[in-house]
């Protein structure tokens, strides 16, 4: 069963948002209320990913994992969201929760590391919520730190204190 990387396309947005959507159910059941994760529905999480891609398609890069053809995960990268030029963010990785465990995450990490050197950047940095402990060991095992900076967000209506963590390209 071989996994490929690609560049994402119009045609992968709802079955990503899909897939996020699972992916979040998944990995922040154990901390947060049931009802926080129940919106938005996969289909509206669908749409999401089709209008934001269509604003920032000039600077972020989508890449979509697939096993024999089935999308199984993603990551999405683009420029710091502090407005430093040398920093990218890794805005997301998400995997169906199936494939946790199988590599497919390492391998969006490592490809999302190589786009960021690619387009000049040589640190990345990322938002990680303070309570997935399982994502902070995925990110601090590829070399990723806690840089003390920390903001609060909403996960449908839960507070989600998060952690920037960051590293060298």
């Amino acid at each position: 069963m071989t996994v490929t990387l690609r560049a994402a396309n119009g045609d992968d947005l709802m079955a990503v948002g899909q897939l996020h959507q699972r992916s979040r159910v998944a990995a922040y059941s154990p901390f947060l209320p049931v009802e926080s994760l129940a919106d938005p529905t996969p289909d509206a999480m669908g749409r999401y990913w089709a209008e934001r891609w269509s604003w920032e398609q000039a600077d972020h890069l989508m890449t979509v994992a697939e096993r024999d053809g089935v999308l199984v995960g993603f990551s999405y990268v683009g420029p710091d969201d502090e407005g430093d030029p040398a920093t990218g963010l890794l805005n997301a990785i998400h995997l169906e929760p199936a494939e946790r465990g199988r590599g497919v995450g390492r391998a969006l990490m490592i490809d999302a590391l190589a786009s960021m050197r690619a387009r000049g950047r040589w640190r990345a940095v990322l938002w990680v919520l303070r309570d997935n402990a399982s994502a902070r060991r995925f990110y601090e095992s590829g070399g990723w730190l806690p840089t003390g900076i920390e903001r609060d967000e909403h996960v449908g209506t839960a507070r989600t204190p998060q952690l920037r963590y960051a590293r060298q390209l």
